[in-house]
């Protein structure tokens, strides 16, 4: 990964985030718990061909833990921030899992800034996630959590890993060993209730609470692409088919095999996929007047699922609108993403 972490104050925060690359920016948003570190596998091979920006969100990785606002609102207002700082106006998004769900706010709340968007295993497309992650929102769940990573039972846990991939990973499948490893992360207290704080703010014991089912229909004229694995154990593999089908237009690929970290699993395979889409779609340009006449029109696509029910769903067919056609738009050949470079 040759982009080294850098360094800046925000709000009196320090942000840090990896970038490296020229030419149309592309900004990966990590999931919880983890870091820039986890697009190492496809960073190098992405800045290739684009600017690439790979921030640690406040609270992981680098960054500064404060006790703040961890909602994924105020983490899309952090990415806001940090590409205003480094006067980057436009932008093609990749999330993974939560960071999925935070590059879905902010085509929410900045629409005017995103050109394109790719979601990995992305989180708010129901309640299903890892029973972890539920007992995470429990009363009692920081002094659990302080106690299991604990140096002993840390050390434990790494002298275990060869036994638990053995015995089919905890039912982690072929994520075990990485998801793991960020488990040992949480021994650091202020990593440790940044996390508390943002699973907090994203599920509760009933499971995800963030979603953007109800206002998907507003990406119709946003090109999206879904990524999903098909062992993927931390958040349902069937959520990317329902971000497929909550997304008009959008793309779906799916990884045989892969768990909940395609980009790991097949990282030649995912740099030619966000190559793809990004050299054969025409970026979004914002229209407020579309956005307007999309709100007073639009309802959900996927019909919202109830709390605590399973994968089911059932999808209506839109309304029509002939001014607001969905779809991913096709470009000419000799259209290469953004016209924008930086320097």
């Amino acid at each position: 990964m040759t982009g080294k972490a850098q360094f800046i104050e925000v709000h009196g925060y320090r942000r840090a985030f990896r970038m490296a690359g020229s030419g149309p920016p592309l900004l990966l948003i990590h999931g919880i718990t983890d870091s820039s570190g986890t697009w190492a596998p496809v960073f190098d091979g992405l800045a290739e061909h684009y600017t690439v920006i790979a921030p640690d969100l406040l609270g992981h990785g680098e960054s500064a833990k404060p006790r703040a606002d961890y909602a994924v609102a105020a983490y899309a207002n952090g990415m806001r921030d940090l590409l205003s700082v480094l006067g980057i106006e436009r932008i093609t998004l990749v999330g993974h899992s939560l960071g999925g769900g935070v590059a879905m706010q902010f085509a929410y709340q900045f629409p005017e800034k995103v050109e394109r968007i790719a979601l990995v295993c992305p989180a708010g497309m129901g309640a299903g996630v890892h029973p972890a992650f539920r007992l995470a929102t429990v009363a009692g769940a920081g002094p659990a959590l302080m106690a299991i990573t604990s140096w002993p039972v840390r050390t434990v846990v790494r002298t275990s890993i060869p036994l638990v991939r053995a015995l089919g990973g905890l039912g982690l499948g072929p994520d075990a060993e990485y998801v793991l490893g960020l488990y040992g992360r949480l021994a650091d207290p202020g990593a440790r209730n940044a996390f508390l704080r943002t699973i907090r703010a994203a599920a509760d014991r009933r499971g995800q609470t963030i979603t953007m089912l109800d206002r998907g229909y507003l990406a119709a004229h946003l090109p999206t692409m879904v990524i999903g694995g098909t062992r993927d154990t931390v958040i349902p593999s069937g959520h990317a088919e329902r971000a497929h089908r909550a997304f008009p237009g959008s793309r779906i690929e799916i990884f045989p095999g892969a768990g909940h970290f395609p980009h790991h699993y097949d990282p030649d395979r995912f740099v030619a996929l966000i190559r793809d889409f990004i050299e054969h779609t025409e970026p979004a340009v914002f229209d407020p007047v579309r956005w307007q006449r999309t709100l007073r029109r639009g309802r959900p696509i996927v019909a919202l699922p109830s709390p605590g029910t399973g994968p089911s769903v059932t999808f209506p067919d839109p309304a029509p609108d002939a001014a607001a056609q969905p779809g991913v738009h096709q470009r000419p050949e000799s259209a290469r993403g953004s016209q924008r470079s930086l320097p």
